[in-house]
């Protein structure tokens, strides 16, 4: 009897003071009337009161039992107490604007948690126990003759259609061995106050948390949204094992979470059939996923328990892409020691204008967009789906198997799932792929771990964000954060001890499936032989607080005493503030302590190279540290000039700088690095001669140190032929890791000047005219892909060299020419590759160009090599729209650039038809984007609002995170 109340706060936290020990959800679909049916029976253990609290919304409760018997129940939708809206109208300037809406959408958190679903019933003296032993044997016969009908044995339901007798049964015993130690009547009282709670309900039309999207429905794991498809306490910090039933029409098929027991005809319906699953590990109701829909599915061909499942136009493309999903199944189990522990894995894909989120998340399940699968013919895809695809599966292991205690402890499994994604990357993707993204990774958390929001453990985060600091941008650097601190935490362990940590934690037998910041640290002491005063430091300054050190070093050589000077200047990524809490936000203030540790500085002499561990992480802010040189100084010679090179390797009668050579000369040293083994999370900005900077680039294989002295050698104030050489010389070193010579690519743009004689432009066009033009006739040769690194360097060149600029900013008429030849001329015939990712990095070239009053003449090619893109993929549409989209993105650039040379309305009609609705999602998307941005530049605000609202308006599909890429856009203008 459902009754009409206000929002209460009775009842509390989660669950209003009940436990969840178990819950079955059994259901019907209607996909064609999207129409869900059915009933959830949820076990609970009740404290000493006569009510508790469950959330449900956007769903008609019919009735509900508690054990067996009718029950009161007070049911308020949230959308119905929606509360105090602010005034509109006193909004004056963008705060009062941004303050308004950040209260009403803390308003609405604040609600939707509190639950909403409050039954009462009257206690009564037969417990749920006792009904059971004389319910059983009635359902054992029931289901024993439905199983015969159809071939099946009767203990292949006992944990189905039965509920969980089976587990009740071992709670049974085990309850009793556990009341004669502790007492018969404790144990009975605890039984008296576990309570079924049977809800029937039904669900009409849903828009959130769970999606039909014509024949398919499919749910989300977005935060607090597993209550609006099914009755539930919505909490992380409850969890059970579930017991799930799904009728869907026999043409569908229905993939949840956990194995498959069994599927059976409807013997209400003979057209439909139910599947059966079942999830023994606890977790919490946010993991429990349903993709209904006509499926195909894919088993996984190495022998292990993955199940791959598209619908049919993905097929080809689906088993093209997971042929590798094997190393990454094996190399879990092989790393952590225990077979994958949530049975059968499935992971499902589905076209992305269905999907909310472009992964989402459940117990032994995730569903992707579809748009990560690619044909053999692919390239430029591969290492991305590859590394989304592991870290979903590492995220069963870290994040659903074992969860976080608290929500102070999430950041533990999201970093936990990402270090063991690394292993994987490590092994299967080469160890230069893994530590330079973990190079990039560490440049960008010390980028922005600038406030309280990256603090990866704060309770005043976890509080007042509600769990939103799991997502967006600051979600990412948390996460990566939280990778290289437990990397740190390896590297001072060891990698043994910090694998035998991590078995420990998913091991079986383990008595809790939770793991804690605490019990974590507590491992790293006991396991990882870590001392407790190291930790005592660590953790308050790494997870409880924000901000990375910031190292700011320089050298100086004392020949006399054959010794270096390094000058240490200290300090932090976050400001310090009046009101700020040490605890809270980790800035940095007078006399603060640092962080713990001690920096080693590598130091490269001519006789080898020399480790010292001789930098402390913590001290005062300016400090000179002497570290002693090994080799000895040659006997001193004269130094005669000689010739040097032009910048484009010719000869010239200029002498070279003496100062490039003193190193060589002075001094045993030839380059200086700090942390070479990123041992810690740390900005590093060093100062070395040039010199040392291109010995570094030139003698050092590894990829971190040939990273660093490109990125200080492109931005030295004054270049010479040397430092040019140097990075030409790099970009042509065949054995040179792909991603650091595309660094050295762009970093010869930025150094090309009039000053340099434009040299970097012209290494750049006779390195790409060395790899891929035929000498004899000067023009290009048709593609040739089979050389994947070398394919991805020169796939880079026509976007360095659009970049290039001459003294009046404006684009080089060589640039321009090049970059319109390789256009003109690009011929795919009799490659076995595609060339979709190559067209749309030049034309994505195009659109860096500044043109200026020179370049004008050459607008009109420009466009029309566009166009025929344009038409052309859309005659013969390649890979996910992905030409499409550079097109239509490089032509808005233009329009705006030469608005004054162009009309912008011509522009907007030949970029509507992009909107249509038979073309890809993301060309739609970025149609949508290109032309609300046009509006804004020819029309301003105003008209810019008005189309961004019919766009959401007109596009159907703009749901989720879809509407979000719009609205986020309109944001930034």
């Amino acid at each position: 009897m459902a009754k009409a109340r206000k929002q209460k706060g009775d009842g509390g936290g989660a669950g209003g003071g009940a436990t969840v020990l178990h819950q079955k959800l059994c259901v019907s679909i209607d996909v064609e009337n999207q129409l869900i049916y059915g009933y959830t029976e949820i076990k609970v253990l009740l404290a000493d009161n006569d009510t508790f609290a469950l959330h449900a919304d956007n769903m008609t409760i019919r009735s509900i039992l508690v054990d067996g018997e009718t029950a009161e129940f007070d049911y308020s939708p949230h959308w119905k107490n929606e509360g105090d809206q602010p005034n509109w109208s006193l909004i004056s300037c963008l705060k009062t604007a941004a303050d308004a809406a950040c209260s009403t959408y803390t308003s609405a958190l604040n609600r939707e948690a509190v639950p909403n679903l409050i039954v009462s019933y009257e206690r009564s003296v037969k417990s749920i126990t006792e009904q059971q032993l004389e319910e059983n044997s009635e359902k054992h016969e029931e289901n024993s003759g439905r199983l015969e009908e159809h071939g099946l044995k009767p203990d292949q339901i006992v944990n189905g259609c039965n509920g969980s007798a089976m587990e009740e049964q071992k709670e049974k015993e085990n309850g009793n061995g556990k009341g004669k130690e502790n007492g018969i009547e404790t144990e009975t009282e605890k039984v008296k106050n576990i309570k079924l709670v049977h809800i029937d309900y039904i669900l009409e039309k849903a828009e959130t948390g769970i999606h039909f999207v014509g024949n398919v429905l499919y749910s989300s794991s977005q935060i607090r949204r597993a209550h609006c498809w099914f009755p539930c306490i919505d909490s992380t910090t409850q969890r059970c094992p579930f017991d799930l039933e799904f009728t869907v029409s026999m043409d569908l098929i229905a993939v949840s979470n956990g194995d498959l027991l069994y599927q059976v005809l409807s013997k209400e319906d003979p057209t439909k059939k139910t599947y059966v699953y079942k999830l023994n590990t606890p977790v919490s109701a946010h993991w429990i996923s349903l993709v209904v829909g006509p499926l195909e599915v894919l088993p996984d061909s190495n022998d292990i328990s993955v199940s791959h499942i598209c619908l049919s136009p993905a097929l080809s493309k689906l088993r093209n892409t997971i042929t590798f999903f094997h190393d990454a199944y094996s190399c879990y189990e092989d790393y952590l020691a225990t077979p994958f522990p949530l049975g059968l894995y499935k992971q499902i894909f589905l076209p992305p204008e269905m999907t909310v989120l472009p992964t989402s998340l459940g117990a032994s399940t995730c569903i992707f967009s579809s748009d990560i699968l690619h044909d053999e013919k692919v390239i430029d895809q591969i290492i991305g789906t590859r590394i989304k695809l592991a870290y979903a599966l590492a995220k069963q292991w870290f994040g659903i198997y074992t969860s976080a205690e608290e929500p102070n402890d999430e950041w533990l499994l999201d970093g936990l799932a990402g270090f063991l994604t690394e292993i994987f990357i490590k092994l299967f993707l080469g160890n230069n792929e893994a530590r330079y993204r973990r190079f990039k990774a560490n440049i960008t958390v010390c980028e922005s771990d600038v406030s309280g929001a990256t603090a990866l453990s704060s309770p005043a985060a976890s509080s007042d964000l509600y769990g939103t600091q799991t997502i967006g941008s600051y979600g990412k650097v948390r996460s990566l954060k939280a990778v290289a601190v437990l990397q740190m935490l390896e590297k001072q362990m060891g990698p043994d001890s910090f694998r035998k940590i991590l078995q420990l934690i998913v091991t079986p037998n383990r008595a809790s499936r939770t793991l804690s910041t605490k019990e974590f640290r507590h491992l790293a002491n006991k396991v990882g032989n870590l001392e407790r005063p190291f930790l005592k430091e660590f953790f308050p300054r790494w997870v409880e607080s924000c901000g990375c050190p910031v190292m700011r070093l320089g050298i100086s050589y004392s020949k006399k005493r054959n010794m270096i000077e390094l000058a240490v200047s200290r300090g932090c990524t976050a400001k310090a503030t009046p009101d700020s809490d040490s605890h809270t936000n980790g800035d940095t203030r007078e006399g603060d302590a640092g962080w713990p540790g001690m920096m080693s500085v590598r130091v490269h002499e001519t006789d080898g190279a020399y480790d010292h561990p001789v930098l402390p992480m913590a001290g005062e802010a300016l400090q000179v540290v002497e570290i002693q040189c090994h080799s000895k100084l040659a006997a001193k010679r004269v130094w005669k000039s000689k010739k040097s090179t032009k910048f484009d390797g010719s000869d010239d009668n200029i002498d070279v700088s003496t100062q490039e050579n003193r190193t060589s000369i002075d001094s045993p040293l030839q380059w200086i690095r700090v942390d070479p083994e990123m041992e810690y999370l740390a900005a590093i900005h060093f100062h070395q001669p040039v010199q040392m900077w291109i010995n570094q680039l030139e003698k050092d294989k590894d990829v971190i140190s040939q990273s660093q002295a490109i990125s200080v050698l492109e931005k030295l104030p004054q270049l010479s032929s040397a430092v040019i050489n140097a990075l030409n010389n790099f970009l042509n070193d065949t054995k040179a890791f792909w991603r650091v010579r595309v660094e050295a690519a762009y970093a010869l743009a930025v150094t090309a000047s009039e000053a340099t004689d434009l040299a970097g432009l012209l290494h750049l066009v006779k390195f790409y005219k060395s790899r891929r033009f035929d000498a004899d006739i000067g023009m290009p040769r048709p593609n040739d892909f089979h050389d994947i690194p070398e394919y991805f360097v020169l796939e880079a060149i026509p976007h360095a060299v659009a970049l290039v600029r001459s003294s009046d900013k404006n684009s080089p008429r060589g640039a321009i020419e090049f970059i319109l030849q390789l256009l003109k001329y690009n011929d795919n015939n009799g490659n076995i590759y595609s060339d979709v990712y190559w067209l749309s990095a030049m034309v994505q070239a195009i659109g860096e160009l500044e043109l200026g009053q020179q370049g004008m003449g050459f607008l009109s090619s420009l466009l029309k090599r566009i166009d025929r893109l344009l038409q052309f993929d859309n005659f013969m549409p390649g890979y996910n729209g992905v030409l499409t989209v550079s097109c239509i993105r490089t032509l808005a650039r233009i329009a705006r650039r030469v608005s004054s040379s162009i009309c912008l309305d011509r522009i907007s009609e030949l970029i509507s038809p992009f909107r249509n609705m038979d073309k890809p999602w993301k060309v739609r998307i970025e149609a949508s984007k290109v032309l609300i941005d046009l509006e804004l530049h020819h029309k301003g605000l105003d008209a810019a609002l008005l189309l961004f609202l019919k766009y959401v308006d007109e596009e159907k599909s703009l749901r989720g995170w879809l509407a979000g890429v719009l609205f986020s856009l309109f944001c930034m203008l």
